[in-house]
């Protein structure tokens, strides 16, 4: 297809502003930007250098994958009305304090990669806003970081493995030019990769962006660039001047970008709405999630629904889970069931389960006779670890000394 079918095609989504009535004229270096301005592309000049800007405004009530914009915002709101901690929580902002956040480099790390392209979106009231900004060539990136940082007034960042990647190259990148331009904020960051793996990794091989796009988000990519090809794409156009695959990469880019606010709204409603649960795993996944952040409530609350599913292992899991929290809570009474449930199905966590049994026994119950059965019996089992096999020796062997006072 040729970029002007493309272009025609993208014209339905591309709202602009009315053009200012002074326009900067584009410097000499800038081929081909009658096609920049065609994609709703404006300048940017700073200290004699220059970056290159595109904003595109998407209504609120426009769908993208399962969700449409609007039910974004509304998931947001939910979180008002959760209590205790969670790392993805919004509780307290409005979902326009949300940037969600994407970038694309000419490598994946190290002091010579340069970030070629920043974008962000944000969910306003009525529509939702994508902002670009394009370096376009290295020597540009005072500009670059100027106009980024003017514009992006952020509380908390979402992104996709951005802890890890892409924030510290914005770090690293903004170091050369941080005496001419803003200093980097501090801020909260939801790293939806992070949820991805913990929620999702059951079902999926691999928690690529894409590949949950396909899997849970109900979107699947057509004639987009792969992500691999963006630096091969920059460097040419950095040589030649045109455009076309470049705006394809911008396209790109903001796919990504939609995406973190369909992806944040699917997984806020996992945690904050258990009908919205498709397994039962996903389910016990939510629940450990809950264990991890401190959430002890509604990590209970999510075990004890979890005990009555019908796959067995999911049940006995979500079981010793339980159990130990009514074990920290000191409720002996109801985490002996629980770990006596575990231990006599004789599956995955059946000798941990004889171990707390043993504990409780011994150190609670005062009842050496059944702590050393419990003992006794986990030894007999296939033990595959050296240190536990000791540990329990060791308490076999002060249980028998007990016993024979």
């Amino acid at each position: 297809m040729s970029m002007a079918k493309k272009l025609q095609r993208l014209k339905k989504h591309i709202v602009r502003e009315e053009p200012s009535a002074l326009k900067p004229e584009p410097p000499k270096g800038i081929r081909f930007w009658d096609v920049w301005e065609s994609a709703g592309a404006e300048l940017f000049e700073f200290e004699g250098e220059y970056c290159i800007t595109r904003e595109t405004n998407y209504a609120i009530g426009q769908a993208h994958g399962l969700y449409t914009f609007e039910d974004a915002q509304k998931t947001i709101g939910q979180w008002a009305s959760f209590n205790g901690h969670h790392p993805l929580s919004a509780k307290g902002f409005q979902s326009s304090d949300l940037f969600f956040f994407d970038i694309e480099t000419t490598g994946l790390s190290g002091t010579g990669s340069v970030i070629f392209l920043l974008g962000t979106a944000r969910i306003h009231e009525n529509q939702v806003t994508v902002k670009q900004y394009f370096l376009p060539s290295p020597g540009n990136e005072t500009a670059l970081y100027a106009k980024f940082l003017q514009e992006t007034d952020y509380s908390t960042l979402v992104t996709y493995n951005g802890k890890s990647f892409d924030w510290p190259q914005v770090k690293s990148r903004h170091t050369f030019v941080r005496d001419k331009v803003p200093a980097l904020p501090a801020f909260g960051h939801f790293d939806l990769y992070h949820a991805s793996r913990r929620l999702f990794k059951h079902t999926m091989e691999s928690v690529k962006l894409v590949n949950v796009e396909k899997e849970h988000l109900g979107l699947e990519r057509v004639d987009d660039v792969p992500g691999h090809l963006a630096p091969i794409i920059y460097f040419d156009f950095v040589e030649r001047g045109d455009p076309e695959g470049v705006l394809q990469v911008m396209k790109h880019n903001e796919r990504d970008i939609l995406s973190l606010i369909t992806l944040y709204t699917h997984i806020s409603r996992l945690v904050l709405d258990e009908s919205a649960l498709s397994d039962d795993q996903t389910a016990l996944e939510v629940g450990k999630w809950f264990e991890a952040s401190g959430n002890s409530v509604a990590a209970k609350e999510a075990f004890e629904k979890s005990t009555e599913s019908r796959q067995e292992e999911v049940a006995l899991d979500a079981a010793f889970r339980l159990a130990l929290q009514f074990k920290r809570e000191q409720s002996f009474e109801a985490a002996v069931p629980l770990f006596n449930r575990v231990r006599e199905a004789e599956g995955a966590r059946s000798i941990e389960a004889a171990i707390e049994l043993a504990k409780v026994y011994e150190h609670k119950w005062k009842n050496i006779p059944q702590a050393l059965r419990e003992t006794e019996w986990a030894l007999e089992q296939k033990l595959e670890k050296e240190a536990v096999k000791r540990a329990l020796e060791q308490r076999l062997h002060r249980l028998e000394k007990k016993l024979s006072k």
